[in-house]
């Protein structure tokens, strides 16, 4: 199939961020803990990306201007972790508005490699494959890239535990991520929860170490799920915002009805489901 870059034709798909260079960082006194900053990230991104074995959600995504104007995307997540390791799919279905409804979103996640990723876009009716240097793209003209909507590799950066801190009521770690290749920052602070391991704020710094983007985690809820037979609650973040600093640009998220571990079979995430979307799922 045909690679082809995002910046290759016109939509609200074709917004094309530019990736920064990496500059050299001064490294930071690393701060005494029992956990190493790799290991917290890990714990990170096993709470933020892989809880429950699948995960199914409706998505509202509310694209914000300095000015307040707003426009609303609705979508549904379907996400599967591959047994027996960290591989993982996702499948994203648009709903609304009606000028991008029937777009749909596949990703293939390795922890050892680049995620393979695939975008159906119904006013051309052709499915093309995401490069992989369009990763630091931006999401359906979203404040998002796509690295973020199913996660980073673990080994694509270098990383410090700077310091313990609170953030509101949370306690949290303090951890810098330095990329080892450039990327669309040029380090990244993370106010990891010490409790739940779920990201509760992360600044994105630029070339000129300023920052250029915000996350943070607005709302978070226990939402049911099934380990081994056995009910458990799983802390979820519901509502989440990334902010462009430089522009005053902000895309909220928020999810609708998440369920954990349900039956989710295979043919969902494929290229086929693309054009032919599993309705049951996305209602």
């Amino acid at each position: 199939m045909k690679i082809l870059r995002l910046s290759s034709f016109v939509g609200p798909f074709a917004l094309l961020f530019v990736g920064t260079t990496a500059v050299a960082q001064s490294a930071p006194k690393p701060a005494p803990a029992a956990l190493s900053a790799t290991r917290i990230i890990q714990r990170e991104q096993q709470a933020f990306y892989y809880p429950g074995a699948t995960m199914k959600a409706k998505v509202i995504m509310q694209l914000v201007t300095d000015t307040g104007s707003t426009r609303t995307r609705v979508l549904t997540m379907l996400r599967k972790n591959v047994p027996g390791g960290l591989d993982q799919k996702y499948f994203l279905y648009f709903h609304q508005p009606g000028d991008i409804r029937g777009t749909a979103f596949l990703a293939w996640k390795y922890p050892d490699r680049e995620t393979d990723r695939w975008i159906f876009i119904p006013a051309v009716n052709m499915v093309r494959r995401i490069a992989a240097s369009d990763s630091r793209s931006s999401f359906v003209g979203s404040d998002f890239m796509y690295e973020d909507i199913s996660g980073r590799n673990l080994d694509k950066d270098n990383y410090t535990l700077l310091r313990e801190e609170k953030l509101g009521d949370a306690e949290c770690y303090v951890v810098q991520g330095v990329p080892k290749t450039p990327a669309e920052y040029t380090r990244k602070l993370s106010w990891i929860d010490k409790r739940m391991f779920l990201p509760r704020k992360e600044e994105y710094y630029d070339a000129r170490n300023q920052v250029a983007r915000v996350f943070t985690a607005d709302e978070i809820q226990d939402v049911a799920g099934d380990e081994h037979g056995t009910k458990i609650a799983i802390p979820t973040v519901v509502k989440r915002t990334m902010k462009n600093v430089l522009s005053g640009h902000r895309t909220v998220v928020t999810y609708e009805n998440v369920e954990y571990d349900v039956e989710l079979p295979d043919d969902i995430f494929t290229e086929r489901a693309l054009r032919n979307p599993p309705q049951r799922w996305l209602e």
